[in-house]
């Protein structure tokens, strides 16, 4: 379903997870669970993930992940801000010692000047405290901004897992 390349990061998750005891979670809004998907791709994955939430709508994010409705309300659902809240929620829900969080505009439509088609945040907490990356993929086409930002995941992933 995925291709090599990011099945072969999400094996390395698996196995680093599970070697060393961690469990890991997702909360994703524009890729919509593709990183649980290419992780639990790889087989033996239920010793690494614990769960994903699929938080599309910022109702979603709040109930779900504990958003907090003033961090939606002054920064909006892409933003640094909301992404880090989203990762802190996951790994607190799912009682994960790992998380990583996506939110972005994938298009056609939906972006502004101020966040254009391509642009995602990301936050990762685990091990190695929590860490933010914000991408510009430009755009590319949604089925490719969307595929780059399970790329950067996982990537943020492994480097909590190193």
């Amino acid at each position: 379903m995925f291709p090599e390349d990011i099945r072969a990061q999400a094996q390395q998750i698996v196995a680093s997870a599970a070697a060393r005891g961690l469990m890991v979670a997702t909360a994703e809004s524009c890729t919509g669970g593709l990183v649980a998907a290419a992780l639990t791709e790889i087989a033996g994955s239920s010793a690494a993930l614990d769960r994903g939430f699929v938080t599309y709508s910022n109702a979603a994010k709040v109930q779900m992940l504990g958003v907090p409705e003033a961090t939606l309300a002054a920064h909006g659902a892409v933003s640094r801000p909301t992404a880090e809240a989203m990762a802190r929620g996951a790994a607190h829900q799912a009682q994960a010692a790992v998380a990583v969080s996506i939110t972005g505009v994938a298009g056609p439509g939906g972006g502004s000047p101020e966040k254009p088609v391509g642009l995602v945040h990301f936050a990762a907490v685990g091990p190695r405290g929590l860490v933010h990356r914000e991408e510009r993929f430009g755009d590319i086409g949604r089925d490719q901004v969307r595929q780059a930002a399970v790329r950067v995941a996982l990537t943020l992933l492994a480097d909590q897992l190193a």
